[in-house]
């Protein structure tokens, strides 16, 4: 696994959802219009 460090102001944890032929994350709503970066966490072949 690789070690990333990265500055911001909360973290939140969810799983990846399904949707059309991507997927989705939701988020707080209070983030709308924010800036975010997505870090996967697990191995894809852990799922």
């Amino acid at each position: 696994m690789d070690r990333y460090e990265i500055e911001g102001h909360e973290v939140h944890e969810s799983k990846v959802k399904p949707t059309g032929n991507g997927a989705h994350v939701l988020v707080p709503k209070r983030w709308r219009g924010a800036t975010v970066k997505v870090v996967r966490v697990t191995d894809s072949s852990d799922e």
